[in-house]
């Protein structure tokens, strides 16, 4: 993975959806932008909400698709273009059902495994070669049940532990910054 020049948050967008478990990469670019100072301001060209943040010495933008998430790779592609920025600087932050609420996962490359907002972003750009967040949120025991347990919204415990895992993944974005990944991914998967 390049040096980060982009991070995505995907989520749905309004108050209905904002603390819901799908929201889990919103909750994290939202973190991220309030702990560097920054604001978000709506672009439109761009179907989302940007803000830049500085990470160890570098500025970095931040992306909010407002698209519901479905339709994320409308803006994500929109963004690659207009920054000039190759899918392998980015990294996309999102829910995953498949890990413990409160474990959080870096993974570059690969499939989008269901997630619906990744799979719209390989629609749009051609393929899967940038960065994930995968935010865990867990599963609730039966696919028939998944719609609702990821447009709900986490009990408290479950919360505390995405919070959790979402202060481990800002402890090693400075990594990020600067490419390197490897090394932030030792870090966050032996602290959540």
């Amino acid at each position: 993975m390049q040096a980060l020049r982009l991070i995505v948050g995907l989520g749905n967008p309004g108050s209905e959806h904002a603390k819901t478990r799908h929201n889990a990469g919103f909750r994290f670019v939202d973190e991220l932008v309030d702990a560097a100072g920054a604001r978000w301001s709506v672009e439109s060209k761009l179907f989302g909400e940007v803000a830049r943040v500085n990470i160890g010495g570098r500025d970095i933008w931040v992306l909010k698709p407002s698209t519901f998430m479905n339709l994320s790779g409308k803006s994500v592609a929109a963004a690659l273009r207009f920054w000039k920025i190759e899918p392998g600087a980015m990294l996309v932050a999102h829910d995953e059902l498949d890990m413990p609420p409160g474990t959080v996962r870096l993974k570059f490359d690969g499939g989008h495994g269901g997630q619906n907002g990744l799979r719209d972003i390989f629609k749009h750009t051609g393929h899967g070669k940038f960065g994930r967040l995968r935010v865990g949120i867990g599963h609730p025991g039966h696919k028939d049940r998944v719609t609702g347990w990821v447009l709900g919204r986490a009990n408290a415990d479950d919360d505390v532990l995405i919070a959790r895992g979402i202060d481990d993944a800002l402890a090693i974005m400075p990594l990020l910054a600067e490419g390197n990944f490897n090394e932030a991914q030792k870090r966050l998967n032996t602290s959540s």
